[in-house]
């Protein structure tokens, strides 16, 4: 298969405590490039390669920078969201711990297309050991003038400040990201008013994923359009994803889309560990959906997967063998949203605990259809009506499940 390194590049290029190491290999030249171009421009060519955020909500990378900009306000603001809650996802930890600087650059240019002052790094509290990196970075990059005020010369006003959650997975939603960066409960809030018009500190911020970000210095530099020769369809370019669960060589990959999930499961994690058979697999983390082995021949690209009912979301793939019920693997997967939801909606707070309950009674062979049905409806209705994404999705992978596996919920099932 083809192996491709795009957004990898620097990966063991450099030393990731020295800008000057960073600088040998062309480390900030996009940065400088940046400033010389119309900002709208920058989102205009982010947008010609069609770069979806990669955080899982998949908007419109160049549409969400020109939004940004075009909101009226002073003292804008862009965060980077690095708290990468979901399960089985541990891409943008490579990008932090492999690429620091790149990332500094590329908070700074987002910050330039945007009109910010300022930018946030949240960091998810699991990843507190790369705080010294950043800061690190952050600190030479001023030392430098790549951050502070006049940058390059050109009147441009920025600085970087870093915050570490505390280890919550609903602070991965923006609002709640928010309202933890302001020293408040990370819980999330009603919108509008939207974080574009009314974020952090009720200033105008745009709120991009580590990774969303991390291309960009690349696609500034990218002369021969590597990038844009990637891909399949509408899915342009490369993708880093992360592989866990019951395989050989679990992982961080870089893939071009429209590699096949059997590609990415067989080749690049080695296969599933003593040649098992796959019982399930689950894209996008704890609240993405599942299918079977029959998906491992579809191309991972945004519209393919959709195609098949699941979607790209965080980047995880979760490899569940046959030693493993599906009704094993929802149970678990319940366990992590009913300790995860912050209980501020009730959809949300009373769905997870009536469906953690019937898929114990399940457990015990005392469930009966109704029990099934109202399980079902439930999950429904927290899809349509709970407060944030936390709540929306959290049944994604049981709704799927009842599709792809329904003898799992036939009254006696066939399958334990």
């Amino acid at each position: 298969m083809e192996r491709i390194s795009f957004l990898t590049s620097n990966f063991g290029k450099y030393d990731t405590s020295s800008i000057g190491s960073y600088m040998k290999i062309g480390g900030f030249s996009a940065l400088r490039k940046a400033v010389t171009m119309e900002p709208l421009s920058i989102s205009d060519l982010i947008a010609s390669v069609k770069v979806k955020g990669r955080g899982g909500a998949e908007y419109d990378m160049g549409r969400k920078l020109s939004q940004a900009r075009a909101v009226k306000g002073e003292r804008k603001v862009v965060i980077c969201n690095a708290d990468e809650g979901e399960t089985t996802t541990f891409k943008d930890r490579e990008l932090i711990k492999n690429d620091p600087f790149n990332l500094i650059e590329a908070i700074i240019i987002a910050g330039f297309v945007v009109g910010a002052t300022d930018g946030y790094i949240y960091m998810r509290a699991e990843y507190s050991c790369f705080r010294p990196l950043l800061l690190n970075a952050i600190r030479q990059a001023k030392s430098y003038g790549f951050l502070g005020e006049n940058i390059l010369g050109k009147g441009f006003d920025f600085n970087i400040h870093l915050y570490s959650g505390a280890g919550a997975y609903v602070c991965g939603e923006g609002t709640a990201l928010i309202r933890s960066i302001e020293g408040k409960a990370g819980r999330p809030r009603m919108k509008p008013p939207f974080i574009k018009q009314s974020g952090v500190f009720s200033r105008p911020t745009c709120l991009c994923n580590v990774e969303s970000l991390s291309i960009v210095p690349h696609l500034l530099l990218d002369e021969e359009q590597v990038y844009a020769r990637c891909g399949r369809g509408d899915s342009i370019g490369t993708k880093l994803i992360s592989v866990a669960g019951n395989v050989n060589k679990p992982g961080v990959f870089e893939i071009p889309f429209g590699t096949t999930v059997r590609e990415i499961i067989y080749e690049l994690a080695g296969g599933v560990q003593k040649d098992r058979h796959i019982r399930l697999i689950q894209f996008g983390g704890a609240s993405g959906k599942v299918a079977d082995e029959s998906i491992l021949d579809t191309p991972y690209t945004y519209e393919d997967l959709r195609a098949a009912g699941v979607m790209v979301g965080s980047g995880g793939i979760l490899v569940i063998d046959e030693r493993t019920s599906v009704l094993d693997f929802l149970r678990m997967n319940q366990e992590f949203f009913s300790e995860e939801s912050c209980g501020q909606c009730t959809p949300c707070r009373e769905g997870n605990l009536h469906i953690k309950l019937i898929l114990d009674k399940m457990a015990e062979g005392k469930a009966t259809a109704e029990d099934i049905r109202l399980m079902h409806k439930i999950a429904r209705v927290m899809s349509m009506s709970s407060l944030c994404g936390l709540g929306e999705t959290a049944q994604n992978s049981l709704l799927s499940a009842m599709k792809v596996f329904p003898g799992t919920f036939a009254v006696g099932g066939a399958e334990a």
